[in-house]
């Protein structure tokens, strides 16, 4: 029933009927607010339309009141995590991995009044409390800021929508020339977030083909790329990508584009991988290892192995994605994963799919 109430008002946006008129400039201001800043700030987002949402099926809660322990308050986030983020999943939308709870500047025991004092940033914590303050004691309905904001993000996503021509001759591509064009994408600068998940979808990419084609990987299963931007708390990996065999963490690969390896680093792998405990783990850097903290790093690879039995590999990005591409047999096939990818990844922005899109041309054209 939940979700159904979601997809209806979804498909309402989608055909683009209008309630712009119903809602006070103030409203729309802070619609435009939340619209904007859905995929850097994705809890908001998801916890304002699980309330939205349940005060449509439950008109007499008080939503501002999102735990059990409120008097007369509800489970907000059971509510999220049972219907509305699998939604959100299902429709294409910014969404956390669990829910928008687990945020925790939002996850706080306090009521959502206009004077709740988590440290959200102060635009987006406005328009998120006054919002819901306008649906709970000015009777606004929840529906027609649900419709707006969905309209809104619709256009985004649109707007963020860049087809990558496919290679035209198979033929020319090589591992130096995928590299060079990795490399040169990697090392852009976009002036913008999310760069640093680049990489990320290129080893992902590779490990499609790899758990298909080498024996170490029988019976292995990617887990789903998750999004870039959760916490590893919210997450609940051990890894950006993740090899599970036989529904346990086979492998796990650690990507950094801007970041060093250095002994902290390290640390933080060895918590990782005493509680998931896997049989590898991967530390990529694209900009390499603090050569001053090398025999730290050695150390702790060295006690994570004799304790735990799992290797710590490290290395930089490049000679890593050079070496798995010779690996695997058909290039084009990693060249066809990697753009469907990129040009789908809702929190890539338009430029990362520019500069890929232009790079790609220049190979097409033999430059």
């Amino acid at each position: 029933m939940d979700s159904k109430v979601l997809e209806k008002i979804y498909k309402e946006a989608q055909d683009n009927i209008s309630y712009i008129e119903k809602l006070s400039q103030n409203e729309v201001e802070w619609i435009d607010v939340i619209s904007k800043k859905c995929f850097n700030q994705k809890g908001v987002f998801t916890v304002l339309i699980t309330l939205l949402v349940y005060k449509i099926e439950n008109p007499k809660q008080d939503i501002r009141l999102h735990r059990t322990e409120f008097d007369n308050g509800f489970s907000g986030r059971s509510y999220d995590t049972k219907h509305i983020t699998p939604t959100l999943k299902k429709l294409g939308l910014p969404s956390m991995a669990e829910s928008g709870w687990l945020t925790r500047t939002l996850e706080r025991s306090e009521s959502y009044t206009l004077e709740y004092s988590a440290n959200i940033e102060k635009t987006i914590k406005e328009a998120f409390l006054n919002l819901i303050d306008r649906v709970q004691t000015h009777n606004q309905n929840p529906k027609y800021i649900l419709v707006e904001l969905f309209k809104k993000v619709i256009d985004i996503q649109k707007q963020n929508i860049i087809t990558i021509e496919p290679i035209k001759n198979p033929d020319i591509l090589t591992i130096d020339k995928i590299i060079t064009l990795l490399d040169k994408q990697f090392s852009y600068n976009y002036h913008t977030s999310y760069g640093s998940k680049l990489p990320v979808i290129a080893f992902y990419s590779i490990y499609t083909i790899l758990i298909d084609e080498l024996s170490r990987y029988s019976d292995c299963t990617l887990k789903e790329l998750g999004s870039h931007t959760a916490s590893d708390r919210t997450s609940k990996s051990a890894g950006d990508i993740e090899i599970y065999k036989n529904d346990n963490l086979f492998e796990a690969i650690e990507i950094k584009l801007d970041k060093v390896i250095d002994a902290n680093l390290l640390r933080i792998a060895k918590e990782k991988i005493i509680k998931y405990n896997p049989t590898r783990y991967y530390i990529l850097s694209y900009i390499g290892t603090k050569e001053d903290e090398k025999q730290d790093i050695d150390k702790i690879i060295n006690e994570v192995k004799q304790n735990h039995g799992c290797q710590i590999i490290i290395n930089g990005v490049i000679p890593t994605l050079k070496y798995y591409l010779r690996l695997i047999e058909n290039l084009n096939e990693f060249f066809e994963i990697y753009s469907n990818l990129v040009q789908n990844d809702t929190e890539l922005k338009k430029t990362h799919k520019e500069i890929f899109q232009d790079l790609v041309k220049e190979l097409n054209n033999g430059i």
